[in-house]
């Protein structure tokens, strides 16, 4: 007889199903940290390839759009969590595999996805993408983070709001600390205003269109979307929001450039400048820093309306391209070239309006890109410092005397808005500006809390579109 113990017949080796749905979402955030991409930009054609090539549909479509947002929103306040679960340095955590955990971490923390499930295919998504010995870290850590909730574990990782009010902060709203310092300052006030900005940059934003005057109208638009998926701007005249999972591009308006996506903060600006008051010649205006091209073909719209003829100039040959794109099919003048506003081509005093929406951090759009968050550094802003300056400097050589300028940026930063306008003004760093503030208040009417003036500093918690900051300057000598 034989007495040793029988062994387990060795389990078949199973290969790893690839979840299409995570393995598209994989993708998109590898591209994001590899070649410092940008979400909005990658998704949608791996979305659309995905379509063409299998059943993906559209609830698959949502998962993969909520899995990549929501990891790139959260990702500070996920990092610190796993780092709170394993016993390395989070530098030493090859990037893929923190692509991996992070999206698990959403799964569990910030989704309605049950924990087994959440567990089990971030796991299998570990054994397509990193292997079998990463696959087992993976779970070893998910299986940690699932003993607690999001709450839970802010607790744990988050220093108290008394102790450290900024990096409280910091990890509970997923935003470097010297962001959330910065729109603190710009902001004001308490914690309460900043809490609530900070929560609005996590917030999925709203799709919204612009009508073109003279092209198509808010109503056409609301009939094609229909009762449920369309609704009124609630600041602009041409804007039309719609509702979660439409399809901008389905829409003929769109399709013909009658029409398109544009957030109704830059449609407040640029209809700002173009209702300035303003005496004398009104035909020639100027977009200086017009790529890719959305506020040009606003502008360019309502200038065909009154006569006058748009040039819009960027630097960039392939952002010139888009705006030429933006604003084919205009009726009224217009030109696009490749120009640098800093070393203009054009003569002083030429124009009669121009908008100068200069580059920038790009702190006020956190929510419709929440990579830049984490890429951006604070010493971006010394380099993008004299840029600012002297494109509106130049601007201001480029408008007749009595002409409006306006200088937009999309960014909140005191660094990036006011500073540079009062700089400019008072002549530092070049010769002093004959120039003459105008308020921007009564040129959005209706929108609330713009402060007191004269510039304008909208934000997403209070009206709901991007921190966009607008000036509105008169040259008078």
């Amino acid at each position: 007889m034989n007495d040793q113990p029988r062994r387990r017949p060795a389990k078949p080796h199973r290969r790893p199903q690839k979840d299409p749905v995570r393995f598209l979402a994989f993708e998109a955030l590898r591209a994001v940290d590899e070649r410092d991409a940008y979400a909005n930009l990658v998704l949608p054609p791996l979305l659309k390839k995905a379509r063409a090539k299998s059943d993906f549909d559209n609830r698959d479509a949502a998962l993969a759009t909520e899995l990549v947002y929501g990891t790139l929103r959260r990702q500070g306040t996920y990092d610190a969590i796993v780092a709170a679960c394993i016993d390395r340095p989070l530098r030493e955590v090859d990037p893929p595999v923190l692509d991996v955990l992070n999206m698990g971490v959403h799964q569990l923390l910030g989704t309605r996805i049950p924990t087994h499930a959440a567990v089990s295919a971030s796991v299998e998504l570990a054994r397509v993408v990193l292997g079998e010995g990463r696959a087992k870290f993976v779970n070893a850590v998910l299986r940690k983070v699932s003993a607690d909730d999001l709450d839970g574990w802010v607790e744990r990782v988050a220093p108290s709001y008394e102790d450290d009010a900024e990096d409280h902060l910091a990890i509970v709203h997923s935003h470097p600390r010297w962001v959330v310092s910065a729109l603190w300052d710009s902001l004001g006030g308490g914690r309460a205003g900043i809490e609530d900005l900070l929560e609005a940059d996590n917030e999925r934003p709203e799709v919204t269109l612009v009508a073109r005057p003279g092209r198509s109208t808010t109503e056409e638009l609301l009939d094609a979307l229909g009762e449920e998926s369309g609704l009124p701007g609630r600041w602009s005249p041409y804007a039309v929001r719609m509702a979660e999972g439409g399809e901008p591009g389905a829409l003929t308006a769109v399709q013909e450039g009658r029409a398109g996506v544009q957030d109704e903060g830059s449609q407040l600006v640029a209809a700002a400048l173009a209702n300035a008051p303003l005496e004398g010649s009104d035909t020639r205006w100027l977009d200086g820093c017009a790529g890719p091209g959305g506020k040009a073909a606003l502008l360019a719209a309502l200038a065909a309306g009154r006569g006058a003829a748009l040039l819009a100039a960027e630097k960039q040959p392939h952002r010139a391209r888009l705006v030429e794109r933006s604003l084919a099919g205009n009726p009224g003048p217009y030109q696009v070239i490749t120009a640098d506003g800093t070393r203009p081509p054009w003569l002083p005093d030429t124009f009669d309006r121009i908008l100068m929406d200069v580059p920038c951090t790009g702190l006020g759009a956190l929510r419709r890109r929440p990579e830049a968050r984490w890429r951006r550094r604070k010493e971006d802003l010394e380099s993008f410092a004299p840029l600012q300056r002297g494109l509106l400097r130049e601007a201001l050589k480029a408008v007749r005397i009595g002409g409006i300028v306006g200088y937009a940026t999309c960014s909140p930063h005191l660094a990036e808005t006011r500073v540079v306008v009062e700089d400019v003004l008072k002549g530092r760093g070049g010769a002093p500006v004959e120039a003459e503030w105008v308020d921007a208040r009564p040129l959005m009417p209706g929108v609330p809390a713009l402060g007191d003036g004269p510039d304008v500093q909208l934000w997403p918690h209070l009206h709901g579109t991007d921190a966009m900051y607008l000036a509105l300057l008169r040259r008078t000598g």
